[in-house]
């Protein structure tokens, strides 16, 4: 996605909301390279002390990530998301929403994102509602100085509430595979939190 440029100081909770949101588009793109491994190992994780449902998925990612390594992520994110025909999971909204793929949900979200003036890059083969192309349009909207708090609510509320959650919650049951059974439980718990706090604004 062609991103805008930002203009104005975000508060640092919106800009934590938005890099969560990047962040989880990142790891649903594709399997994390040593670079997004470290990354993700580095984390300034809660202290033991810090009890709550987010610091003990920040935690639990931040284990994941320590114990994967490149070659079996491939391997992980292949069985999930590709397979041989089709993966465990299938990551998209219209498949969630009406059972079929490339259905009405994408039409709609394709036109959104011409209002919005966002457009899918070249090199990008998924159709837009891919979870991750989804996540990753969520934290470019926070981060858009040209767009309102109604457009993350609506965004929010239109294409990724009637869905996205459950499909977390599937990725986070998907037991064979340890790294991103880590990522869905943290997508979920940070989903269902960011609901609370989208339902907000104003």
């Amino acid at each position: 996605m062609a991103q805008h440029n930002v203009a104005y100081p975000l508060s640092p909770e919106d800009r934590a909301r938005a890099d969560v949101y990047l962040l989880l588009g990142a790891l649903l793109a594709q399997a994390p390279d040593e670079e997004m491994l470290a990354r993700l190992r580095g984390i300034e994780v809660p202290a033991a002390s810090d009890q709550g449902a987010m610091p003990d998925a920040w935690r639990a990612l931040r284990k994941a990530a320590l114990e994967a390594d490149t070659t079996s992520l491939e391997d992980e994110y292949h069985a999930l998301f590709i397979g041989l025909g089709r993966g465990e999971l299938v990551p998209y909204a219209s498949s969630y929403l009406t059972g079929y793929l490339m259905e009405r949900p994408l039409a709609d979200l394709r036109s959104e994102l011409a209002r919005l003036g966002y457009a899918r890059q070249d090199a990008v083969k998924e159709p837009e509602d891919h979870a991750a192309a989804l996540c990753e349009v969520m934290g470019m909207i926070i981060l858009d100085d040209g767009l309102s708090l109604d457009h993350q609510r609506g965004f929010f509320q239109t294409y990724l509430a009637p869905w996205i959650e459950q499909f977390f919650e599937d990725l986070g049951g998907a037991e064979s595979s340890p790294f991103y059974c880590a990522v869905g439980r943290f997508g979920q718990v940070f989903i269902s939190i960011d609901k609370e706090c989208v339902s907000m604004l104003a």
